[in-house]
This record gives structure tokens, sequence and C-alpha cells, in this order.
């Protein structure tokens, strides 16, 4: 039985599967995504959705989806589905749905009167193309197939209208057609691995909505290009494979490239080999030179501190260290350079923020773990002697090293921690002083140095060391045995947040035992869902858990309550630190109610953040990098703990 395989009861009901959307991407940026159905329901979603270099640093839908029609005795059968104005649907070709399966590839199974008809679509992993395989599983008569390509060559944040701007021209190339409509566009090759006719019968579908975007407060309608239509005969039992692609393909390579694309999928048949192929999804290489990772789906771009959380859960738990070690180097030069004069980088966004350089170094104490502590110290031993230099010379020009040893950050007038959402350039949740995550990822990386260099650290280090281990509990811990989110002179905030579980959960930390233990409490009481840990408790002021409404209404309660699976990480590591081989089987608990996610949402990973109270309900990006490579770790960690 496939782990991912939904049946005819769950396709034909639309209030289920158009819940369900499905993501594949390459290495390059490109993704397709689209729901379980195959109708679009956001403006991001698309056939072929891929940067455009020359144009800006966005994606852009060049096609929006593919419409497939089944002809028998000159009775049409029309496959497709999209949404349009008054709430209807059209054409229903979910009703012919049989079965979903996206165990290996996305496979969907038609049955229209006695034609069986199946679908497998894959996105290269090594250039910009979709390609789809249909099969005609059965029929007692001939049989031709109809596909009509809707285009839409707009940017991802934008929409598209109906307009006289556009170039309706086409060439045909073999077995096939290309076009662009737009002006800076590369052109979009439409292609099969064997002979087609295209009927140029130009025509726009207008007022096409996607809800997803209606309910986040957008504009949500558009109107979407068909140049005309291929048609092509099928015989029972035979595959026709179709390209798009913003390259010219040898047609009779099409087949073994599919194949080949195949072979390199994991199959999505356990918890841990859907977040392995998730976590997979989040590589980009924007050159040849460089590799990074996106921050999530779809409209992510390479954020600095998202890429060092996750990177340790995306590669060295799935067992590739080679790629930690690509992705650091690129990661690593940029850092470099932006702590030499402050230059920022091109491809990976906002190094400015404070705890960016304390993530990293938490990242190669990961490394050190799982490769060894010799080669992190050859690889990155100096680096991370860079990074406690530029601290401690107070270079960061938004944190600096007070008397005491601890770190004190600027975040009144702007955001620089992961809570990081503003209305009209001020930050919802001002976080500033000694912010309480900045100071364990502080003392540490301190730590962590001393450990990387033999218990040599030097003297200023070993001082501060030892400072923090005092100012940290007499700063942030309060009568009520939980820590402050951040002090700021006479100023503290007792708000209770999840972020003091990384004092207790990181492998260094000043608390004591009996401490991290009251800590872990509080945060079990007030904070833990099923889901992740709320970013507020619903016991302090403000508390607001459904992530719902317009953007501004979403930027008010983005951290005021609701659920950071990537949060649940660190807790289940700090669980099973204090609870040892007791704390196993409730983390394996926990992690149930993660893997059902595996087939919500987006299926096979892991949505941005879930409200904080029940249902629970998946908010945000479709797939986001932080909470995939956390839990991966929590999978790898149980593992391995089980095997000892």
């Amino acid at each position: 039985m496939s782990y991912l395989k939904f049946d005819k009861t769950l396709m034909i009901n639309l209030e289920e599967s158009l819940s369900r959307e499905v993501l594949r991407t390459n290495r390059m940026g490109a993704y397709h995504c689209t729901t379980v159905v195959d109708c679009n329901t956001r403006k991001f979603h698309g056939l072929l959705v891929m940067p455009v270099p020359g144009m800006d640093d966005e994606n852009h839908v060049l096609l929006s989806s593919f419409d497939e029609t089944v002809i028998q005795h000159g009775a049409e059968f029309n496959l497709g589905l999209h949404k349009y104005q008054g709430g209807s649907f059209s054409p229903n070709g979910h009703k012919y749905i049989r079965e979903y399966n996206c165990e290996t590839v996305p496979r969907t199974v038609y049955r229209v009167g006695g034609v069986i008809f199946s679908k497998e679509k894959v996105f290269s992993m090594f250039e910009n193309r979709i390609l789809i395989k249909y099969t005609l599983e059965d029929a007692h008569s001939e049989t031709t197939l109809r596909f009509r390509p809707f285009l839409a060559f707009r940017g991802v944040n934008e929409l598209t209208h109906n307009n006289n701007a556009f170039n309706a021209s086409y060439e045909e190339v073999a077995n096939g057609i290309k076009t662009c409509m737009y002006k800076g566009y590369p052109e979009l090759f439409m292609q099969f691995n064997k002979r087609v006719k295209f009927v140029y019968e130009p025509h726009w579908y207008n007022g096409i909505e996607y809800p997803k975007e209606q309910e986040r407060g957008y504009p949500y309608q558009e109107d979407l290009y068909v140049p005309g239509y291929f048609e092509v005969p099928i015989k029972k039992g035979e595959s026709i494979i179709f390209s798009a692609g913003d390259t010219q393909v040898v047609t009779t390579r099409l087949k073994a490239q599919y194949e080949n694309e195949v072979h390199l999928r994991t199959p999505r048949t356990s918890f841990y080999n859907c977040l392995k192929n998730s976590a997979q999804q989040f590589y980009f290489k924007p050159n040849p030179d460089d590799s990074c990772l996106l921050a999530g789906y779809p409209w992510f771009k390479a954020r600095a501190r998202d890429l060092f959380v996750s990177l340790p859960g995306c590669s060295l738990s799935i067992e590739d260290p080679v790629r930690f070690e690509k992705v650091m180097a690129t990661a690593m030069n940029a850092l470099q350079a932006f702590m030499k004069d402050g230059t920022p980088d091109e491809v990976i966004h906002e190094l400015d923020q404070p705890d960016v350089p304390l993530w990293c170094g938490w990242a190669i104490q990961q490394y050190a773990r799982e490769a060894s502590m010799e080669k992190a110290r050859d690889l990155y031993g100096d680096f991370v002697k860079e990074i406690i230099h530029y601290i401690m010379e107070g270079n960061h020009p938004d944190m600096r090293v007070t008397e005491n040893g601890l770190l004190y950050a600027e975040g009144r007038d702007k955001s620089i921690t992961w809570m990081n959402s503003t209305i009209h350039g001020k930050p919802v949740v001002p976080r500033s002083g000694y912010i309480v995550e900045f100071n364990a990822l502080w003392y540490n990386l301190l730590c962590f140095y001393k450990e990387l260099n033999g218990g040599v650290a030097g003297e200023k280090v070993e001082t501060t060391i030892q400072q923090i281990e005092a100012s940290f509990p007499e700063t942030f811990v309060n009568g009520y045995n939980y820590l402050f989110d951040s002090v700021s002179g006479s100023t503290v905030d007792w708000s209770v947040r999840p972020n003091m579980i990384l004092a207790v959960a990181l492998p260094y930390s000043p608390l004591t035992r009996v401490q991290k233990r009251a800590v872990l409490d509080i945060v079990t009481k007030e904070l833990l869902t099923p889901k992740g840990l709320r970013s507020l408790s619903p016991k302090s002021e403000g508390y607001r858990p459904y992530y719902v409404g317009t953007q501004a209404e979403r930027d008010l309660v983005y951290h005021q309550g609701t659920a950071w699976p990537w949060l649940m990480g660190f807790y289940l590591e700090a669980y099973i630190k204090v609870f040892g081989m007791g704390g196993v089987s409730f983390a394996e608990r926990m992690l149930i109610s993660m893997e059902e996610e595996m087939n919500m949402h987006c299926i096979g990973t892991i949505p941005e953040l879930f409200d904080g109270n029940p249902p629970f309900t998946g908010r945000g990006g479709i797939s986001f990098a932080m909470n995939v490579a956390m839990i991966l770790r929590v999978v790898e960690y149980l593992k391995k703990f089980n095997a000892e």
C-alpha cells in the first residue's frame, strides 16, 4: 500500500482535494506546484514556474496548466479543472479521477467510460522543465488525446489579464511549438516524443479565480491565454511524453530523460523519506560555483538565518555531509564579506541580522558532532574564531558585548530576530536589549570554540564564558522559574515565549539542571501543541492563535500565538536531554502528529506555521525549510538513540 495515496472518494470531494497541494522543484529555483486535482488555487501555482534572471529576482509562471481531453467516437471528455467567477468549476475533470498516488512521482488515474488513462509528472532536477507521461492503460476503441496549454508569462506576485500587447505568434519545432508572449521572457518550448498536430486557435479564458489568494486578501482573478491545442492518437498500452521548458529538447531522448529523472527520486514510502525528499527540494544553485538553501516555497528566497538553522537537518540528517560543506562554503564567503565591510550578498539575504553569525556557529557545531571535531577544526576553525572576534570587537552595528559578557542588541525600531513581522516598518514584537536566544547561542558558541580547540580558548573567551555562567541566570531567570524573553535595563518582557527553549536544548547551557527542568515544564504546559511550540502563551497578553485575514491582520498575529514546528525540534531535543531514555517514547508520540501532515496541506512536507488553537490548521508557506530540517534532526536523533 502506498504511503501517499488518495482514492476516488477524496479526489472528487473538492473541499478535501483542493486543500492538498503537491510541490516539485529543481536546483535552479524553478518548480511545479498545484493541487492534487490539478486545479490551481494560488497565483504561485503552475506547471512551469521559474526565475527569469534578466528580468528580476522573482519567479515567473510561464505554463499555468495543461488541460487534457480524451476523445472517443467523437465524444470529448475534458479532464481539466479551473475555478471561475461565481464559485463555478469547469470542466470538472476531477469527477473522472479514480486514484492519486505520489509515492515516487505524482500519478493520477482517470476512468472515462471504458478508457483508463494515467498521468505522471516529473520536474527535471537539472533544468527548467516539466515532463508529463500519459499512458492509455485500457481502451476498447480508437482514442485521441487533445491538450490545451494555458499560458501566463507573468511574475508570481502578479496576475495577467486579457490584453492586446502579447505576442500571439508561434513557431513549429520538432513535435511541437515554441512561443513567447512578452519581450524579456524566454521562449517556451512545448514538445512531445511523437509527432502531434497543433491547431492554432487563440483564445483568452477569462475570470479564472485563485481562492487561496482571496483568503489572503489579495487580488485573485486572472485571464489566461490558450494559443490552440495539440492532438495526437494513442493506442492501448502506449505512453506519450510531453515536455515544457525554456530550451528545446531532442524528442527521441524524452523517454530516457523521463526514466532517468524517476530513477533519481527518493520514494516517499515513510515519514523519514518524505522529509528527506522535502529537504532536497530546498537545494538551490544560483550559479555553477555556489550552493545554498531556499527558506521555503512558494515565495521564499535564500535567507541567512533560515539557511544556517536548516543546513544541518537538510544535509547531515540525510547523510549528505558533502552538501553541508558546499552550502557552508558559499554561506561562509557571504558572511565573511558582510563582517568585513557590511557588503550584502546578491543571493543570501538578511546577513545583517545580529544572530546570523551565532546560528552559523551552531551549524558548524552540528557538523563537528556528525563528522569529527578534527575535520570541523580543519575546515572551519579559523572561521569560528573570526566570528567570535567580530562579535567581541563590537563590529556588528546592532549588537555588542557588555561588561557582564552578555550580548546586547538594538531592536526597538527594526526586527532583528526570527520574530520579524512588521507593520509600517516597525516590529510587531519589538525585542531589544538582552535577548534570550541570542545569549544562549552566544554562550554555546564560546564553549564550542573552546571544545574545538582542545579545551583551550584564550583568556578573553574563558573570562566571557565565566561571566555568562553568572550573568545569564541572574538576568533571565525570573521568580516564576522561566526565562524573560528580553531584558533592557529595568524593562523586562514577562511574555511566555518559546525562545527560552534554546537555553535548554543547545549542547552547552548556562542553566543548572533544576533551571532547565523548570523552563521545560513551563514550555510544556503553556506552549506545546501537536504541531509545534506556540510563539506566545495563551496566558500572555495579546495572544492571537489564528493566522487568518488580510496581510496586515496576519502580520499582527504572526508571532502572537501561532505554532512553529522548528521550535518543536529544539523542544524534543531538550526533553530527551533532561529526561534521557524516558523522554524517547514521548518524543516518538509527538512526532506522530507531524507525520499526519504528510497527507495534508502540501503532501510530503511541513508548512510554515500552524494555528495555535485546535484544529491546528497549517498556514503560510506550503513547505518551510526550518521545519523540515528540525523535525528531520529529531527523527534521525531518535533512530541513533534507539540503536544504542
